[in-house]
């Protein structure tokens, strides 16, 4: 089993930058893909940017070349830089481990982008 937190979420105006924090329970070694997605209000949960165990990484359209996903193993943590937010960015954004027992997801840190 894995358990999964993220923080990081906030206000920001059009054009700022945010970076969103995803902690492990395990290491992120041991989990098969771990991904960022999102759900705006009235819309479906959406992939936002993955990494699997080896370290390759998968982008939404909508956030290639904003959107940079990373890993720091001592931490056990997943990070999502975003840049250039836009406000369509604003939305729920979870954090996911794809392991070997099942998917598991974090509770979700809201981000608002907003003038």
């Amino acid at each position: 089993q894995v358990q999964v937190a993220e923080s990081g979420g906030g206000l920001m105006q059009p054009g700022g930058s945010l970076r969103l924090s995803c902690v492990a329970s395990r290491s992120i070694f041991s989990i098969n893909v771990m991904g960022w997605y999102r759900q705006a209000p009235g819309k479906q949960r959406e992939l936002v940017a993955s990494i699997t165990s080896s370290g390759s990484t998968n982008y939404a359209d909508f956030v290639k070349g904003r959107f940079t996903i990373s890993r720091d193993y001592r931490q056990n943590t997943v990070y999502l830089q975003m840049n250039s937010l836009e406000p369509e960015d604003t939305a729920v954004y979870y954090c996911n481990a794809y392991y070997v027992s099942g998917t598991y997801w974090g509770q979700g840190t809201g981000v608002t982008v907003s003038s």
